[in-house]
């Protein structure tokens, strides 16, 4: 693992890299604020850190990059909060809707050991409960094409690869629907308020608010 960082510097290069994992436009300093919950000014501070250290590429008033070490730093604890979260999940009996925030905590804390024990018990997963990819020790990663569900044409079908665990409501109606990462899907119809789709292997069909399907990433 890359030498450590400060658990707010590691806040802020995992919310740069996540930004960017599924779409592909660079954060700006105001949306990492944003997500972050925190005032311009403390992030306009902590750019200037992390910029010094190496961590992130950054000009006034231009969007964030990460540099080659910034991205490791970002691997190392995006790595330690899935693997957290598929642990709670698959040990622990927690609900894919419960793991964010306890692994948020918890990725500041775990030891290398332990989380190399974790990987293990888990047999080397390469997703969490919510379709992320969880990069290997070496920072690699499992990747493959998608299309987010809210822009896929009527007739699209494909896999459920990953569910946004931003919202744990949507995560328990999905749950209800039986609607989880490798679920096959079709669209069946779209509307500017929702978006129909059939589960392969069902009979019924799932109507999605927008909301939803801008949460759910599916095979290209």
């Amino acid at each position: 693992m890359p030498t450590t960082a400060s658990p707010a510097i590691e806040d802020y290069l995992k919310t740069v890299y996540a930004h960017t994992e599924w779409q592909p436009d660079p954060i700006t300093p105001s949306v990492l604020a944003a997500k972050l919950g925190v005032a311009p000014s403390s992030v306009t501070e902590m750019v200037k850190k992390m910029a010094a250290q190496g961590l992130v590429q950054h000009v006034p008033y231009g969007p964030l990059r990460l540099t080659d070490a910034g991205r490791a730093h970002a691997l190392a604890v995006v790595r330690r909060h899935r693997l957290i979260e598929t642990w709670l999940v698959r040990e622990m009996g927690y609900g894919w809707d419960e793991v964010h925030d306890e692994a948020e905590v918890l990725e500041h804390a775990v030891s290398d050991r332990l989380l190399e024990a974790v990987d293990a018990r888990l047999g080397r997963p390469t997703r969490d409960p919510h379709g992320d990819a969880i990069p290997a020790a070496d920072g690699t990663l499992v990747s493959e094409p998608y299309a987010l569900l809210a822009d896929a044409p009527v007739g699209h079908a494909g896999r459920v690869i990953r569910i946004s665990d931003r919202d744990p409501a949507i995560l328990r109606d999905l749950d209800d629907a039986g609607l989880g990462p490798g679920a096959v899907v079709e669209v069946t119809d779209v509307s500017p308020e929702a978006v129909r789709v059939h589960l392969a292997g069902g009979e019924a069909s799932v109507v999605l608010p927008r909301l939803a399907a801008e949460a759910i990433w599916v095979s290209a």
